[in-house]
C-alpha cells in the first residue's frame, strides 16, 4: 500500500544490530584505530552470519568509520590529530551554512523541535554528570539530535547526511576527550543553550558563533593538551 513504511527483514535487522555494536565499540576505542576487522572474529563477537557482518562493515565504511580495500579487507579508520582537524574544519564550514539555510526556512514547528532537542541535551548532561560511564552514549546521541535538528530545515538532504556522518566520525575524539577530562559537558551545555536562544531571537551571528565554538571544543582541548606537553 502506498505510504506504508517498508518493514525490515530479519537480515536487515541483524545488519543494523551488528553495525550499531561496531559503531559503539569504535566510538569507545574498544576497536582501536587502524586495527584489522576480520569477518570470522567479528561474527564470533557480535553474532550474525558472515554476510551480515560484511554488510555491517560496508555500511560503516560508507559512514567513514571503517576503511575497506580489495587487498587488505576491512580496518578501523585512523584517528590522528590530522583526521580530527580535517573533520572539525569541514563541520565548522558546513554546519553554520546549513544553520543559515535553516534560519531562512524557519517556522514555529522547527523552533519547537529545536527547543525539545535542547531540553533533551540538558537532561542528558545532568545524567552524564551523575553517571559518567552509563550515560555517555545517551549524552552524545542527544547532542547529535540537537545538531541535526538545527540543520534539519536547511532544505538539503545531502548536507544533512554529510553533517551526520561528520558528527559520527568525530565521536571517537569527543569521547576520548571526555574520558581524559578535556571535554567540559557544562561548557558545551552553555554553548548549546546560547545557540538555541540566539536562533529563537533570529540572531544568526550569535547562533553561528556558539555553534562553531561547540564544534571546535574537542579540537581546542586537544591542541591545549598538545601545547601543555611541549
Amino acid at each position: 500500500m502506498f505510504g506504508r513504511k517498508p518493514q525490515k527483514t530479519n537480515s536487515q535487522t541483524v545488519v543494523s544490530v551488528v553495525a550499531a555494536s561496531l559503531r559503539r565499540d569504535i566510538a569507545f576505542g574498544d576497536l582501536a584505530p587502524d586495527s584489522k576487522l576480520k569477518i570470522e572474529a567479528l561474527r564470533s563477537r557480535y553474532g550474525g552470519s558472515n554476510h551480515s557482518v560484511r554488510e555491517a562493515l560496508t555500511q560503516l565504511a560508507s559512514e567513514g568509520l571503517v576503511e575497506a580495500t580489495a587487498q587488505r579487507g576491512f580496518r578501523v579508520a585512523s584517528a590522528t590529530q590530522a583526521d580530527l582537524q580535517d573533520i572539525i574544519k569541514l563541520r565548522a564550514e558546513l554546519e553554520p551554512l546549513a544553520l543559515k539555510w535553516s534560519l531562512q526556512n524557519s517556522d514555529i514547528a522547527w523552533e519547537g523541535r529545536l527547543v525539545a532537542a535542547l531540553h533533551a541535551t540538558e537532561r542528558a548532561t545532568e545524567s552524564l554528570l551523575q553517571d559518567p560511564d552509563g550515560a555517555v552514549m545517551m549524552w552524545d546521541e542527544a547532542a547529535r539530535e540537537l545538531h541535526q535538528e538545527a540543520v534539519s530545515a536547511c532544505g538539503s538532504p545531502r548536507m544533512i547526511r554529510v553533517l551526520g556522518q561528520l558528527y559520527d566520525q568525530s565521536r571517537r575524539f569527543r569521547l576520548a576527550a571526555l574520558r581524559e577530562g578535556r571535554c567540559d559537558p557544562r561548557e558545551l551545555s552553555r554553548l548549546r543553550s546560547g545557540m538555541v536562544a540566539a536562533i529563537l531571537a533570529k540572531d544568526a551571528d550569535t547562533a553561528t558563533e556558539h555553534l562553531i565554538r561547540d564544534i571546535r571544543h574537542e579540537l581546542d582541548a586537544s591542541q591545549a593538551r598538545g601545547n601543555g606537553n611541549t
